[in-house]
């Protein structure tokens, strides 16, 4: 009962971690709807395990993620509530200060700065030594922010003081500064101030919500250039932030661009009148004669051209279609020759299997028998007639035992009957009976059976991947994980074996591992591997289930 407690709560602490990175990922990709709910999910997954620091991060990072998101209709303050009531329960001041930074988030408004301000100046407070210097410039930065509109003198002090603290690691926050101080400069009707802290940010990449910052970023050029009249490259830059807000599933109508757009088209067009005008007071009836020329034999040779690029596009299309229709013609061969090798090797398997069991096996127990007669109806001992047969039955017995357990390996029977997984368990017993590594077996999502020849395949490969950390690894202990998530199964090998040096050249020279990777790629997956010295070695496996 112990052991299957201990089981059960690995089990749920590597699904609690499971969706916790999930989140993680989809935050990263801009997917917020995925990333709220796999948070929700690792949120209660360690509720029920009562870990609690887990469940803090957990809050916190879905009051960030509320935060940071106008699409997301929750409220985010309950999770800051929880994360600022354990904060206060450990004393804990990095926390605490953290807390503070969020409610002043949580607060903010520029019109009625003394509640924001008020939070801001008690993680100050809190801030006693070097180890909390490193919130100082963050504070600093949005307090800058804050006096914006109602003390700019203020403002313009806490943005210097925070670009002289701020270090250039922090990337995220150093493009978040450049943003503020040019909206200061820029409601300060200092456009060429502002857009000077503009291209500072510009040249940074940030590390998170790109998107969003890009947007913000390419509206604010566009802005500071059109107010000083520079159509050309406030257009440009409308089309940047055009095309992130685009990215961004906003639906709203750019207004602002199309009217840029309009005005670049009708100073354009006034200044081609005005070389029309004076064309047509040198020489009206030839530049009419001419320009009906250029427009027959410019709509002729336009008309040509396209007909010509519609032929060339159409027979280029026609031959990558060709193409991908060899190609696929291809890969289905490749595929039903794979699953042929694989049926045939599994047919002998099965008949080298039987062959032993029925042919080997019964000959030796028959000549077991055959000493046994001897040994009861012998008459005469000339020498120790005893020890000799005991030896002899005792040699037979193990080479009985062998054959019997070398036609059992070679038996893959169990896959077509039982599915992988049971397959997979019942080799890792084997393999831990015998007392020299213990092999554990965790799984996630595999409620149906999958297609038997891919079953077979994944199980080969599980199957040397183990080989492979018995004879090389010098392991104790080993886990095979499998999962099955949105039409994707994941397997994960680890050992706690001595490791090894894993470069480009790793997988070209050793021929089992080549030909793993092999066999992965034939099944349209990854494979990757991960090894540390004297810490094992890690083999991940993706393999898309169509």
């Amino acid at each position: 009962m112990i052991c299957n407690f201990s089981f059960a709560q690995n089990f749920k602490k590597d699904s609690a971690y499971f969706y916790f990175n999930k989140a993680k990922q989809f935050d990263v990709e801009n997917k917020h709807f995925k990333a709220y709910e796999n948070y929700i999910k690792a949120l209660k997954s360690y509720q029920k395990l009562k870990i609690e620091d887990s469940v803090v991060i957990c809050n916190l990072e879905l009051f960030d993620l509320i935060e940071s998101q106008n699409n997301l209709k929750y409220n985010s303050k309950p999770f800051l509530d929880k994360y600022y009531s354990l904060a206060q329960k450990k004393a804990d001041t990095s926390m605490l200060i953290t807390s503070n930074n969020r409610y002043a988030e949580y607060y903010w408004n520029i019109d009625t700065i003394e509640i924001t301000s008020r939070y801001y100046k008690k993680s100050l407070k809190l801030i006693k030594n070097e180890k909390f210097l490193k919130y100082k410039p963050v504070i600093y930065a949005n307090l800058a922010y804050l006096y914006t509109k109602n003390k700019p003198d203020s403002a313009s002090i806490f943005f210097k003081k925070t670009l002289e603290l701020l270090p250039d690691k922090l990337i995220d926050q150093r493009f978040g500064i450049y943003i503020n101080y040019a909206n200061f400069f820029q409601q300060r009707k200092l456009y060429d101030s502002a857009i000077q802290q503009l291209k500072k940010a510009e040249k940074i990449e940030p590390l998170k919500y790109k998107l969003k910052y890009k947007k913000i970023l390419y509206e604010k050029f566009a802005r500071c250039y059109k107010e000083l009249n520079d159509y050309e490259n406030a257009y440009k830059n409308y089309t940047l932030y055009n095309s992130y807000r685009d990215s961004l599933n906003n639906t709203q109508q750019n207004i602002a661009i199309a009217d840029l757009d309009k005005k670049y088209e009708i100073a354009e067009k006034e200044k081609q009148i005005l070389i029309e005008q004076q064309k047509k007071k040198q020489n009206r009836n030839l530049f009419l004669g001419s320009l009906s020329f250029l427009v027959l034999g410019g709509g002729i040779g336009l008309l040509t051209l396209t007909n010509s690029r519609k032929k060339r596009l159409l027979a280029e299309q026609q031959q990558e279609l060709e193409k991908q229709k060899n190609l696929t013609l291809l890969k289905e061969q490749e595929i039903v020759s794979i699953n042929a090798m694989i049926d045939g090797q599994e047919k002998e398997r099965i008949r080298i299997a039987e062959d032993l069991h029925d042919n080997i096996g019964s000959v030796l127990a028959t000549l077991k028998l055959h000493f046994e007669n001897l040994k009861f109806n012998r008459e005469k001992k000339q020498f120790n007639q005893d020890e000799l047969y005991q030896k002899t039955e005792k040699l037979i017995d193990e080479t009985y035992l062998k054959v019997r357990s070398l036609a059992h390996a070679k038996n893959a029977g169990v896959i077509a009957n039982k599915g992988l997984l049971v397959a997979v368990k019942l080799m890792a017993k084997k393999i831990s009976d015998a007392n020299k590594i213990t092999i554990h077996v965790l799984d996630f999502g595999l409620v149906k059976r999958l297609d038997n020849n891919l079953e077979i395949s994944i199980f080969r490969i599980i199957q040397e991947l183990i080989t492979n950390i018995i004879k090389h690894a010098e392991a104790t202990d080993a886990t095979i994980n499998i999962a099955l998530y949105d039409q994707n199964l994941n397997i994960i090998i680890e050992d706690n074996g001595k490791g090894f040096i894993y470069d480009k050249t790793t997988l070209k020279e050793g021929i089992g591992l080549s030909s793993i990777g092999t066999r992965v790629q034939h099944l349209n997956g990854t494979f990757t591997i991960d090894s540390t010295i004297s810490k094992g070695t890690s083999i991940i496996i993706n393999i898309p289930i169509t």
